[in-house]
């Protein structure tokens, strides 16, 4: 087995051939001028446009440039996850191909691991090239997870930061199936900091992002990390027994003053029931939703299937995600590892 690199780079790939060979370029760049040795692990996603053949002819010409392809898209958090299994590097840098986080800012979060911090995540001072409604909506989700969630996940950060290899053995054995890394690395804890940065504009391409996924990866958030969407039933169920309980007296009196037929019929009878049973399935759904997670981790499948994999020890050949036993040890291999058993 060769030196371990000092840094491990993972960038997630989906459909971004505009963005590649400039990313490679900066990351080349910033990574040379450290001065160590490195690695970029880039993980295609299922890419549909020409991602796949730039990153092949990227590693083909640097043997740093790793490729891992994955079968079909398994999504942005699993892609990440596949980045770090394979990682090799002392510390392991997660960027994202679109270029609106710098690669000039590794550099930053390098100087603060020297310092002595395991978990180096940076913070969106500025967002440029986004619409209103996303920094907002994008705030509102930041500050509602701080809140609600078990953890103490920093605010306006996302998956962009650097982890120490010890930070990353322990990501390594939580292999939870809806994932939220960056509620993963606040929970792990260490010595942890922020570097704050500002957020470019997309340079090439549409966002992967859209509102509906950003919906479920926000539920996947809160769900992962908080029991609030159950707590709440407690509360609504105990609002709505003091306003039954409010109303028995209020009803009797308005009939004695006003008349039996006053506040009767069906039709109040009937907006009752469907506001009672709206609010039933809304807990159900919320309940269900645990319950499918329950589900999904029960059924043990790998997180994911990797097709093919170059410049890796055992270049390309076709394998699955790390078995559990290789995820446990420290600064090894997982070049060879199988599907779960």
């Amino acid at each position: 087995m060769t030196d371990r690199p000092q840094f491990s780079i993972i960038t997630p790939i989906y459909n971004e051939e505009g963005n590649i060979q400039l990313l490679y370029q900066r990351l080349r760049d910033v990574m040379d001028a450290t001065g160590e040795s490195w690695e970029a692990i880039m993980v295609n996603d299922g890419s549909q446009d020409g991602s796949l053949a730039l990153i092949d002819a990227i590693a083909a010409q640097d043997e740093r440039v790793k490729v891992l392809n994955f079968a079909r898209n398994f999504g942005h958090q699993i892609a990440v996850t596949a980045g770090i299994d394979y990682a090799d590097g002392h510390a392991v840098v997660l960027i994202d191909a679109d270029l609106q986080d710098p690669p000039e800012v590794i550099a930053d979060l390098i100087a603060k691991w020297r310092e002595g911090y395991e978990v180096v995540y940076a913070v969106r001072a500025e967002r440029h090239g986004e619409s209103r409604f996303k920094i907002w909506t994008a705030k509102l989700f930041y500050r509602l997870i701080y809140r609600i969630t078990d953890v103490n996940i920093p605010l306006d950060t996302g998956d962009f930061r650097l982890m120490d290899e010890r930070v990353v053995r322990v990501l390594r054995q939580m292999r939870e199936h809806n994932r939220f890394i960056r509620g993963m690395t606040s929970w792990v804890g260490f010595r942890q900091t922020g570097v704050d940065y500002v957020r470019h504009a997309r340079h090439a391409g549409e966002t992967k992002y859209p509102l509906r996924k950003m919906i479920r990866f926000a539920w996947d958030a809160i769900t992962g990390f908080s029991y609030f969407p159950l707590q709440i039933m407690v509360y609504f169920s105990g609002i709505l027994g003091f306003l039954a309980v409010l109303t028995i007296p209020v009803v009797a009196t308005l009939r004695i003053m006003r008349g039996p037929d006053f506040f009767g019929g069906q039709a109040t009878t009937i907006v009752l029931l469907l506001m009672l049973s709206a609010f039933q399935l809304f807990f159900l759904f919320i309940l269900g939703q645990y319950v499918a997670r329950i589900y999904d981790e029960t059924r043990d499948r790998p997180l994911y299937v990797v097709s093919s994999t170059r410049n890796m020890n055992g270049d390309d050949e076709k394998n699955g995600a790390p078995t559990k036993e290789a995820l446990k040890r420290p600064g090894t291999s997982h070049r060879t590892s199988r599907n779960f058993e």
